[in-house]
């Protein structure tokens, strides 16, 4: 933990058990014994902490005598990290959506509660913390999930669906018999992984397009985590494939500053060059994905390798060059 969350434990300490002993501070905060001493020093001469020795008691106490009648010390306000704001502030987001009507209403607003009462402990209200605090959801498809009980409901049964589902990438429609695996949510939208019986393989679905949806009573074929990862996990985005092949992207030394702190993929490897630039090489089994990520970096990155891969970009560079020319 750090220095301030020391402080705030320390104070918690001192406040719930009145005396608390030295070797206390260091077991329960796992610090050095010198450590501790600074921590005390600084509350006291910095914070105003009224931290005293109490010889006869044997450790530290609140000292109230040095305190202005009727006062009492309370340390700054403490707010909360990165991930925890965006976790609370998500959740309540979520609830505040779902459906009141549902089979979770009734267990709705204890929740809520609990999560505004969470938010307020942060020494501002609950609504000024979610005036003050945004959260932007970019490339999320606003579209209902008709089917997506069915296919909850399916997945933890172990039951096969048959669905009608069309792909918006060719527009076709098919109707497939498949085994659910598992739901994930990835960049704010749902799919289902699962084994089609129709392909003999596993494929991943966007929940939002399937049109229909029906429990069969046949179980679900069952594949073990460690397949999915290796058929769904292993390229690049959501879209699947064994076949892996890796792409090397160069970035300007300009666009690196940026780039060197976001994560592609889990099993990406890169580097800074001498002069600034960054190398970048990704894992993936379908281009689609990829390219377009590629393309938002413009003409701040180069795809040294593959070369069927710089040829797709290439081609997609020529393409919109040719919808959008100069001057328009």
């Amino acid at each position: 933990m750090d220095r301030t969350e020391r402080f705030y434990k320390i104070d918690q300490l001192i406040t719930e058990r009145r005396v608390v002993p030295f070797q206390t501070f260091i077991e329960t905060l796992e610090v050095s014994p010198a450590t501790i001493k600074r921590d005390l020093e600084y509350l006291r001469n910095r914070l105003n902490a009224p931290i005293t020795w109490d010889r006869a008691a044997g450790g530290y106490r609140y000292d109230k005598s040095d305190s202005p009648a009727g006062s009492q010390f309370e340390l700054p306000g403490l707010w909360f990290n990165a991930s925890e704001i965006h976790a609370l502030l998500t959740m309540q987001h979520l609830f505040a959506t779902l459906d009141q009507g549902g089979l979770l209403g009734p267990h709705i607003q204890p929740l809520m509660a609990r999560l505004n009462g969470l938010l307020g402990t942060a020494d501002n209200t609950v609504e000024e913390v979610r005036k003050r605090v945004r959260i932007i959801g970019v490339g999320a498809r606003h579209m209902q999930l008709h089917h997506f009980e069915q296919v909850g409901s399916a997945l933890l049964r172990r039951k096969r669906l048959f669905i009608t589902y069309r792909a918006r990438g060719s527009n076709q429609t098919t109707e497939r018999e498949i085994s659910p695996q598992r739901l994930v949510h990835y960049r704010d939208n749902w799919y289902l992984d699962a084994w089609c019986h129709l392909r003999r393989e596993l494929r991943s679905f966007a929940v939002d397009s399937i049109l229909k949806a029906e429990i069969l009573e046949a179980p679900a074929k069952n594949l073990s985590e460690k397949t999915l990862d290796e058929v769904l996990g292993a390229g690049y985005g959501i879209f699947s494939g064994k076949k892996v092949q890796w792409a090397k992207l160069k970035f300007t030394a300009q666009r690196a500053r940026w780039v060197a702190y976001e994560q592609w993929h889990p099993r990406q490897k890169s580097k800074f060059q001498t002069d600034g630039s960054y190398l970048l090489e990704i894992p993936y089994s379908d281009d689609r994905e990829l390219i377009m990520d590629i393309l938002k970096h413009g003409p701040e990155v180069e795809v040294l390798a593959p070369q069927k891969l710089r040829a797709r970009v290439v081609a997609q560079l020529e393409q919109a060059a040719g919808l959008y020319p100069a001057g328009i």
